[in-house]
């Protein structure tokens, strides 16, 4: 039998063993855990840049009263863009990887840092420029949200027009608001965010328990906080599918970054693949629906579009409510597309909002019943107008080169982009269509073939080549009427907003007369259409849309009346700061801001050139030199 001092050392000898093996598996997991990280903290961690503050914000005048403008920012289409409740999206904290409270998501300042506006101006504390709620939330089985402590239904949560269409601008200390103008917002990474706190919250010690105390108050029972757990598993497991979805496809997306979306790729892959899916299970009809976001686009101005006959880009949509109503499904609106029957296509869409907004935008008809100019002195849109160069602000107009700039305008720019707004010349341009009945007249705008203008395809050739796969039971028909269960994207999107929209006009009381109707999706039809072409609409306003080209590829004015030879190749995006001499944001680098690397596709920066080589793809007009690019940026700065 050996000795204790024996058997001491054999079980210091083998715990030695166990420690060095011990110490040389977390050694290997070290190694491979770096290595990990390195290769997935883009995954999990948010690079955002930190703003000065903005004590000086001034709103221009665009004809709207300030209570116009409030509405506008929080008006409820009846989307339900994260999928959660407002007191689940107040309750969560921000997406950084700690075990103490890192704050809160919906804190504004966070927001701010990915470009949503402090709202000073409303009655919606806490909630920014772009942000909605108002209505019930609802679970994707269709049954309300409900508060488990309460039994209260909780409140749906979304972004609305505002969140895209509002602009802003930085000049010496003061903040300038654009109505109606291109956001700076992210909402790639806002989304990712969101994604990324409900996933902490789900596996990060102590996070769900804070979140609970936040929702159900912090004296909850058990059976509370279970029943608590139960919803947020269920969002957490849609969550993880969308996450695995966009991981599938992450080859063939360009980031979005700053200013820019791929908006019809989106509601493709939300109406088609994820709001097929099955609300019993969570299961995906169709997951491969489920595309890249290939095609980024800068976010329009919205100011005068409720005049054109065609909108988006390519001019691909006709209809008021066909764009408006499709934008709302494609920011996550409730729909039912499983029945039964006599529920198809009912939606939690605000059809009545939209067409309020759309009002709110268009104004009065500007012609008498005859289709003359109402105005003939100061011929203006009535409704939401561009805004006019701040002189107190940014420095004034060089109005002599601005002169000059006039002549160039007419020679070069005014044949697609038609006379400025403010001349009668635009007023009574060919572009007009006939007077209805009621004396309204659309502009049908230039629509320019790929192979003049030359700029990036990729809008306009990815929707024209996209096919969807759908249900026989939604019950969409080809131009024979027979059911069908596949078609393009756009005739089937037209389709499902088109039956969507029609479901809330039959199911009012009364219903809508088809007069009702018609005059609610701006008395024009409801087709859909995918040009290989971009429309050329006014430039009234254009100083305040920066960057510029459908893709948002240029940075600035001057590099846009440019060669394409000497546009810069890579730039940044998220820079507040105006430049009121090139006519655009600063885009030198800077800690969180994306680089837009144009040489990729979607991202090109090509065509709409002024060069000296008539002929070749792309090539508008001759060269323009700098004294005449400078003479007209100031004249672009007046309309």
């Amino acid at each position: 039998m050996p000795s204790t001092r024996h058997f001491q050392k054999g079980l210091e000898t083998m715990f030695k063993k166990i420690a060095l093996a011990v110490l040389a598996v977390v050694v290997i997991l070290g190694i491979v855990g770096v290595k990990w990280w390195q290769d997935n903290r883009a995954n999990f961690t948010i690079d955002l840049p930190t703003y000065p503050s903005a004590p000086n914000v001034v709103w221009l005048q665009q004809n709207w009263t300030p209570q116009q403008s409030a509405w506008f920012y929080h008006a409820d289409q009846g989307t339900q863009t994260f999928g959660i409740p407002y007191e689940w999206f107040i309750a969560l904290e921000q997406p950084v990887i700690s075990l103490s409270d890192p704050g809160l998501l919906s804190d504004p300042a966070y927001l701010d840092r990915y470009g949503f506006i402090p709202d000073t101006q409303s009655a919606k504390p806490g909630l920014p420029i772009g942000f909605a709620h108002n209505g019930i939330a609802e679970e994707p089985s269709g049954a309300p949200f409900r508060n488990p402590q309460t039994n209260k239904p909780m409140t749906s949560l979304g972004l609305t027009c505002a969140a895209c269409h509002t602009g802003r601008l930085s000049y010496e200390n003061k903040t300038i608001v654009v109505d109606g103008g291109p956001a700076l917002t992210n909402i790639k990474n806002f989304q990712k965010a969101v994604g990324l706190s409900i996933i902490f919250t789900h596996f990060i010690p102590g996070r769900f328990s804070r979140f609970a105390d936040r929702v159900l108050g912090p004296s909850a029972s058990d059976d509370a906080k279970t029943a608590l757990r139960r919803q947020f598993d269920a969002v957490y497991a849609q969550v993880t599918t969308v996450a695995r979805l966009e991981s599938a496809v992450n080859d063939h997306t360009i980031d979005e970054g700053y200013t820019r979306l791929d908006a019809l790729t989106r509601i493709g892959n939300t109406v088609f693949a994820l709001d097929t899916a099955d609300p019993a299970t969570g299961k995906l009809a169709h997951p491969e629906n489920f595309l890249g976001y290939s095609a980024p686009v800068h976010y329009p101005r919205i100011w005068n579009s409720s005049w054109f006959q065609w909108v988006q880009y390519n001019g691909s949509i006709q209809g008021v409510m066909t764009r408006n109503a499709g934008e709302a499904l494609g920011v996550r609106a409730i729909v039912n597309f499983t029945g039964p029957p006599d529920t198809l296509y009912a939606s939690s869409v605000q059809v009545a909002t939209i067409d309020e907004l759309e009002q709110s935008l268009a104004g009065k008809i500007p012609f008498d019943k005859k289709g003359n100019p109402l105005d003939k002195d100061h011929n203006d849109f009535s409704g939401l107008r561009s805004p006019k160069w701040p002189d107190k602000i940014l420095p004034p107009i060089n109005t002599d080169l601005a002169a000059k700039g006039a002549v160039l305008y007419k020679d070069r720019c005014q044949h697609c982009h038609l006379p400025p707004v403010s001349t009668p010349e635009f007023w009574t341009a060919p572009e007009w269509s006939a007077p209805d009945a009621d004396g309204q007249r659309l502009l049908d705008l230039h629509m320019l073939p790929l192979t003049v203008i030359g700029t990036d395809p990729a809008q306009a050739t990815d929707m024209q080549a996209r096919s969807v796969q759908f249900p026989a039971s939604l019950g969409i028909t080809d131009d024979d009427g027979q059911v069908v269960t596949s078609a393009s994207f756009g005739s089937a999107l037209g389709k499902v907003v088109t039956n969507t929209t029609g479901y809330w006009f039959d199911h009012q009381n009364p219903p809508k007369t088809p007069a009702e109707r018609l005059k609610m999706n701006g008395s024009r039809g409801d087709g859909v259409r995918a040009l290989l072409a971009y429309k050329a609409r006014p430039l009234n306003g254009i100083w305040a849309t920066p960057p510029y080209l459908h893709n948002g590829s240029v940075p600035n004015l001057y590099a846009l009346l440019s060669p394409v030879a000497e546009r810069p190749t890579k730039f940044y995006l998220g820079n507040r700061e105006y430049d009121p001499v090139n006519v655009g944001y600063r885009t030198d680098p800077f800690p969180g801001g994306f680089e837009l690397d144009t040489t990729l596709r979607g991202n090109h920066n090509t065509g709409h050139e002024f060069a000296d080589n008539p002929g070749k793809p792309g090539v508008i007009g001759p060269a323009l030199t700098p004294d005449e690019r400078r003479a007209l940026i100031e004249f672009l700065k007046s309309l």
